[in-house]
């Protein structure tokens, strides 16, 4: 058929001025450079029918429709401009998350320093105010469990953070005002149910967005909980009593251990405290009031972020509409190819399921488990127990600690075994800062093992030094340093393991918490039982049991479905399909 000029153009250019696929309508002069040329060693160029063919399944650096792909984002030494654009385009939300997690470390670290003076304000011995520990250890380990329902649209995972941002303020706010010990009890709880739900949540988040490139950020996340818990202790430190806080007539011999006591507290084990005789009546003198007011200011400024993202996505209850786009062209064409924007439409039309990363109960329903393989379960677990070790690590270490050190054969001065928790955190900070740039370079996996193998050495050589003063410092920052990095690390490689579609973000979350209860439950009575030699000997065989279980999530890894390429939604290459109205574009 005959075409004219204009018709000719609309071939070749389409209705709305778009190339197309050129015509194979003449033989290219021998030589010639062109999308339709055949190659100089008789292979079909990209433009003829097998060029294309192959450009789609074997060609990774061509389009679908046979054109030349762009040329990959520029890379710096730690950065590359893919990752810099996904998070530039998501700043908001992710610095908020971080601040949310700086008020859990705030909250999770200010009940140890201040637990003598709330016991003067209280009234009460220390056997029943350490249950305070206990309730808020166990309403967190709750609100991690159910921090997965709120996460069905972001709109309810915004939400929760706001109420649990602002319960942790107000919490500080209230706790001057309790007086009993049951209500002091109570309101810890509230603070730990909020806790639970900012843990899970904020995780949960971040690997949402950020997927395939979320160790980065989960470093980042857990170096902010660190921060807070380095600052809230700080904050309480110039408010707390030299002397015992309650006057009565027998508080000599109480006020000159009043350091020693306040250092030796571990959560529900009071038992080698009991011969300290500390008075329950008389005139309360405390200022520790004033540390929780200013926690509570400090904190304050972080509902106040969430509740500006919920602002600005249009998801705050009193306003309708949806969200307008966090994605402009120009930024979408720098992460989307071409080829892939005929699959975002197509996948964007699908109806949305939601897969995996619901709470823990809804994790355990019947038709999560349809079609899933043994390795789908055995990935869950191994992963679990890896934080169950590791995080009971932390528990029973820094808590027993101090104890251990002022207990025979090293019998250091109370003041300078002081620092050892101190020094502990200290480092576990540091090496989550150090773990940001060091996870862009490092797969989960590697840093994982990296951080088992070195709790192992650190905890024979403390075995082998043990009459070492200098090494139990040496070593604390060593175990510190190791263990700082673990979980942010355990949860991107076990996510990465089950392509974000499993329930790992709550298990492991669950995990963690369980683990750093139960151990240092059980290494307070073995303590108290067998002396502080077994303070070691525990880290030691917890440390080995890390390392079995990190050995056989590898195992059941390489065992694990690998999904075909085509499938591999959770490509860092390729553009998710929003799953609801006002989602973070990645």
């Amino acid at each position: 058929m005959c075409r004219g000029p204009a018709g000719r153009l609309r071939g070749r250019r389409g209705w709305r001025g778009a190339p197309l696929r050129p015509a194979p309508e003449a033989e290219p002069a021998p030589g010639a450079a062109g999308s339709g040329a055949t190659s100089r060693k008789g292979g079909a160029g990209p433009g003829t029918a097998a060029g294309r063919r192959r450009g789609r399944s074997s060609a990774p650096g061509l389009q679908q429709r046979g054109r030349p792909a762009p040329p990959p984002p520029p890379r710096t030494m730690w950065w590359d401009e893919r990752v810099s654009a996904r998070f530039r385009r998501n700043l908001q939300p992710t610095l908020t998350y971080w601040s949310v997690f700086f008020s859990f470390g705030l909250c999770i670290a200010f009940l140890g320093p201040t637990l003598l003076d709330l016991r003067c304000q209280t009234q009460s011995s220390l056997s029943q105010i350490t249950w305070v520990f206990f309730s808020q250890q166990f309403c967190l380990l709750l609100g991690s469990c159910l921090g997965g329902v709120f996460k069905r649209t972001l709109a309810q995972s915004l939400l929760a953070l706001f109420a649990s941002s602002l319960a942790i303020s107000l919490v500080f706010a209230i706790i001057p005002l309790c007086h009993n010990v049951v209500v002091l009890a109570v309101v810890m709880a509230v603070a730990g149910l909020a806790m639970g739900c900012i843990d899970t949540i904020s995780n949960m988040q971040l690997v949402k967005i950020y997927q395939k490139d979320s160790a980065i950020f989960l470093q980042a996340l857990h170096f902010f909980v660190g921060f807070g818990a380095l600052l809230s202790p700080l904050i309480a430190d110039p408010f707390l009593s030299d002397t015992n806080c309650i006057l009565s007539n027998g508080t000599a011999n109480a006020s000159s251990n009043l350091p020693h006591i306040r250092k030796s507290l571990v959560p529900h084990h009071p038992g080698n405290l009991s011969h300290y005789d500390l008075p329950m009546k008389g005139m309360v003198v405390t200022r520790v009031s004033y540390a929780f007011w200013i926690m509570a200011l400090i904190n304050l400024p972080v509902p106040i972020a969430v509740f500006f993202l919920l602002y600005k996505e249009r998801m705050v209850p009193c306003f309708n509409g949806s969200s307008h786009p966090l994605l402009s062209a120009d930024e979408l064409a720098l992460e989307t190819r071409p080829g892939d924007k005929d699959e975002l439409s197509t996948a964007a039309q699908r109806p949305h399921t939601a897969a995996g990363h619901g709470d823990l109960f809804s994790c355990c329903q019947s038709r999560n488990f349809q079609g899933a393989s043994f390795t789908y379960f055995a990935v869950h677990i191994t992963g679990a127990l890896v934080l169950f070790m590791t995080d009971g690590i932390v528990g029973e270490y820094s808590g027993f600690v101090y104890s251990y050190a002022v207990e025979e054969p090293l019998a250091v001065v109370h003041k300078v075994a002081g620092y050892l928790p101190s020094l502990f955190w200290g480092f576990i900070t540091l090496g989550r800062l150090i773990s940001i740039p060091v996870s862009y370079r490092m797969k989960p996996a590697t840093m994982v093992f990296i951080n088992v193998v070195g709790v192992l050495i650190t905890f024979l050589l403390l075995l082998i030094f043990s009459s070492s003063v200098v090494f139990l410092f040496v070593g604390t920052a060593s175990l510190g340093l190791f263990l700082s990095s673990t979980f942010p690390s355990m949860l991107a490689y076990t996510e990465d393991i089950l392509q974000y579609k499993g329930c790992a973000t709550t298990v492991l979350v669950t995990g963690a918490g369980i683990g750093e209860m139960v151990l240092q439950l059980l290494v307070g009575s073995i303590i108290h039982d067998r002396g502080s030699y077994s303070f070691l000997v525990c880290g030691m065989i917890f440390g080995c049991l890390a390392f079995t279980f990190y050995a056989l999530l590898v195992f059941f890894h390489r065992m694990y479905p690998k999904p075909s390429p085509e499938l591999d939604e959770a490509s860092p290459d390729k553009a998710a399909a929003p799953e609801e109205p006002g989602q973070y574009q990645r």
